[in-house]
């Protein structure tokens, strides 16, 4: 990073940190915050460099309909929302991430009523209970964890899903969803007038990028877009608005489809355009990973770039991607590339990329 502006020098070429917002849920949304949060200044920093990429505040709003695992059990028992992605967003925003990862993943193999849990899940849950308002648990969690960022539900109503299938039928709640092997067509929240946290929407209004995904796209992204209030005003807000494609498809969720389809699925559950941007890999996997992905019915999600432009939405394709036992997007690029978009002129313009996967 750049060296920062001291803030009494009236420098013409300095610019202020950026307001950042992401939505998600499950890993994909930790995955992208780990490299967010590499970029986020002290508050005291209000002026950096030109050529310097910053986050001056950095805030998630995680999606809360999990009915399944430990996050289930604690939501049935404790009449709590789902701790679970909130739990790996603080792990993902919080300064010693290594040690606290190791043990706010631990889950407990024995012991009446603990088998199955997590400790970060029965943190949660235990702040929760202590301060009296979920919402406030979350808060607290992140100064208790110095994170480096700000996270907020979607919504503290308990909201379920429900899904309807290409056959007509009918599925309730997340975890059964997911396990469907019909493909889902439409998404619904109940109750419908689930509402989101006034600075949920408050942080939308000032920021100056939103992004949403990579994740699960009916489980994990559109949900967020079923609170009443989050779409509007993520469609009024004047930040830059990208969405980040997932590398491979899912079954049940996207298998089969585009990236260009997975614009238009948020689309028509938000009802409205949302993006400016797409941010798109590229790159092919590996013949050796894609074969274990291939063996489970599973592709690469397909790099559309025309079709993507064609719907008014503007198609930034480059290797993003980063290779292990999984394929997981290359946080660190990702993030830069999305600070460089953000902070680009307003006519900033990307010739579309030759797709090669």
């Amino acid at each position: 990073m750049a060296p920062l502006v001291n803030n009494s020098t009236l420098d013409k070429i300095a610019r202020r940190p950026l307001r950042v917002v992401a939505l998600g849920g499950g890993t994909g949304l930790s995955t992208l915050l780990r490299g967010l949060k590499k970029y986020v200044v002290d508050p005291g920093v209000s002026r950096i460099a030109q050529n310097t990429h910053a986050i001056g505040d950095l805030a998630a709003i995680v999606t809360v309909t999990d009915d399944g695992g430990s996050s289930g059990r604690l939501r049935k028992e404790f009449n709590m929302l789902p701790p679970g992605d909130i739990r790996n967003c603080l792990v993902a925003l919080s300064e010693d991430e290594a040690l606290l990862s190791r043990l706010f993943q631990y889950r407990f193999s024995g012991g009446t009523g603990l088998s199955g849990h997590s400790f970060g899940n029965l943190f949660v849950a235990a702040l929760s209970e202590v301060v009296g308002d979920f919402a406030k648990a979350v808060q607290e969690a992140s100064h208790i964890l110095a994170s480096r960022g700000t996270i907020f539900p979607s919504t503290t109503s308990n909201v379920e899903l429900d899904g309807w299938m290409e056959d007509g039928s009918r599925v309730r709640g997340e975890t059964n969803i997911t396990a469907s092997e019909k493909r889902i067509v439409e998404l619904r929240m109940v109750p419908s007038n689930a509402q989101p946290l006034p600075q949920t929407l408050e942080a939308i209004a000032k920021a100056d990028l939103i992004t949403i995904g990579p994740g699960s796209l009916f489980t994990s992204l559109v949900p967020n877009l079923l609170v009443r209030g989050i779409p509007e005003a993520i469609a009024n807000s004047q930040a830059t608005k990208v969405f980040i494609c997932n590398l491979m498809m899912q079954a049940n969720e996207s298998l089969g489809l585009t990236t260009s389809e997975h614009i238009l699925a948020l689309r028509k559950h938000a009802r409205r355009k949302l993006f400016n941007f797409a941010l798109v890999n590229n790159a092919p996997v590996s013949p050796e990973l894609l074969q274990k992905y291939q063996e489970q019915g599973v592709d690469q999600v397909a790099c559309d770039c025309e079709a993507i432009e064609a719907i008014g939405v503007r198609c930034i394709a480059d290797n993003f991607l980063e290779e292990g036992t999984v394929v997981r997007h290359n946080t660190h690029r990702v993030a830069e590339r999305l600070l460089e978009i953000a902070y680009a002129p307003s006519d900033f313009l990307t010739p579309v990329s030759a797709c090669k996967n």
